[in-house]
């Protein structure tokens, strides 16, 4: 089976947004959970010239609390000096701790990148699209992808289904590409922004440090 090319299907659907805006002005609304203002930079710098965002900061996985805190502050720091064509706020969901253990319970030793990480993947966008749904939104997606070290092709797979399952549309991407990764650090040293060592989870943070 041939892999999707998900940044050229995310610049169709653009194209298409684009001349919806031109024609009848409405612009459409996107939660975008977010991992970290890092990684949120090169996307909101390029969705927000085409949507109203909203960023969903949901990572219970964060250790340890005192970096989990580190994270939000940047996070909300960094959406306030963005030059946006269209408005971006702010929501943090709940540091619910105990829901990442138990879904990862079991794959404590399993490197950083399988089954542990699908999971917390999953975890995530399904609070995400519950959100989104609750409140409307026609659209959501994740920055996760941005990421060399996360699996694009799963995230757009389990976004995708959840979509489907709860009546959400999940903006399928890949944010890496076209070289966005690099313009992620690029602005990251701009806005003088914290960028930790690790993905963020207390295995990752024993993987990295041992």
């Amino acid at each position: 089976m041939n892999k999707q090319n998900y940044q050229r299907i995310l610049e169709q659907t653009l194209t298409n947004i684009e001349d919806s805006i031109s024609n009848c002005g409405a612009v459409p609304t996107l939660l975008l959970h977010s991992c970290c203002a890092p990684c949120s930079s090169y996307v909101l710098e390029y969705l927000s010239q085409y949507f109203r965002i909203t960023v969903f900061y949901y990572n219970p996985n964060i250790y340890p609390e005192e970096e989990y805190r580190m994270r939000v502050k940047e996070q909300q720091t960094f959406i306030q000096k963005l030059p946006a064509k269209y408005p971006v706020s702010f929501e943090e969901g709940r540091y619910d701790t105990e829901r990442f253990y138990a879904i990862a319970k079991g794959l404590e030793q399993v490197p950083e990148g399988g089954e542990r990480c699908f999971r917390c993947y999953e975890l995530r966008l399904r609070e995400a699209a519950e959100l989104a749904k609750e409140r409307n939104f026609d659209y959501f997606t994740t920055t996760l992808s941005i990421s060399p070290l996360k699996n694009a092709e799963k995230l757009n797979e389990i976004g995708t289904r959840i979509g489907d399952e709860l009546g959400i549309t999940y903006l399928q991407s890949d944010f890496k590409k076209k070289n966005g990764y690099k313009r992620s650090t690029e602005l990251s040293k701009e806005y003088g922004m914290y960028r930790q060592d690790y993905c963020g989870c207390i295995y990752s943070y024993r993987e990295r440090h041992s």
